[in-house]
C-alpha cells in the first residue's frame, strides 16, 4: 500500500518511524484540538505504530506516513482507518491526517487526504467515508470541506464540540 501524489508518497508506517513521530506529537501545538495532551515520552509512539501496523493486517488499511518526493523526509500521516472509538454509536471508515507544525499551511494535508479518498473508494471499495474534527479547529474543518466532505451534524467527543462528515463513493 504505497500512495504517490505531485508532491508525496504515502507508505505503510513502521516503528522506524517512531522518533519522527515523538517530534510531531510530543508538539503542544499539534494537540491543541486533539485533546491537549501531547505525548511525553516515545514508547507512546511505539505503541501508537504498533497499532497502526495491527490494523494493517487487520482492516486492510490505517494511517500512513506522508513523506515528501524530493527529500524523502517524514512530514506526518494521512490514511483511512477504520474507527471504532470516535463515534461510539457506530463504526466506519475515517479520513485522517496529522502534520508537524513546521509542515502546515503548505496543502500537503489536502493533498495527502485526497490521495487517501480515493485509495479508500477505488481499492478498498468503500461506500462512505466519515471524518471528524473538533468545532473550533478552523484549519481541519476547512481541509475536510475542500476535500469534498459534507457536513451532517455536531457530536460531542471527550466534552469537546465536533462536527461530523461524509462523503459517498461516487461509484456507488
Amino acid at each position: 500500500m504505497k500512495l504517490q501524489t505531485e508532491r508525496l508518497i504515502l507508505r505503510p508506517i513502521t516503528l522506524a518511524d517512531a522518533q519522527d513521530f515523538f517530534e510531531m506529537d510530543s508538539n503542544p501545538e499539534v494537540h491543541k484540538f486533539l485533546g491537549n495532551k501531547p505525548v511525553k515520552h516515545i514508547d507512546e509512539c511505539i505503541a501508537y505504530i504498533t497499532c497502526v501496523i495491527e490494523e494493517y493486517k487487520a482492516y486492510g488499511t490505517s494511517r500512513l506516513a506522508i513523506v515528501l518526493k524530493d527529500t524523502n523526509e517524514f512530514i506526518g500521516w494521512a490514511g483511512v482507518r477504520f474507527e471504532q472509538n470516535v463515534r461510539k454509536e457506530f463504526d466506519y471508515y475515517d479520513v485522517g491526517y496529522r502534520l508537524k507544525q513546521r509542515y502546515w499551511g503548505k496543502g500537503y494535508a489536502t493533498e495527502a487526504a485526497l490521495a487517501s479518498l480515493d485509495f479508500g473508494f477505488n481499492q478498498l471499495q468503500l461506500k462512505e467515508i466519515g471524518a471528524a474534527a473538533e468545532a473550533n479547529h478552523i484549519a481541519s474543518n476547512t481541509i475536510l470541506k475542500k476535500i469534498g466532505m459534507q457536513p451532517s451534524g455536531t457530536f460531542t467527543y471527550d466534552g469537546k464540540l465536533c462536527h461530523w462528515y461524509v462523503i459517498k463513493n461516487p461509484n456507488y
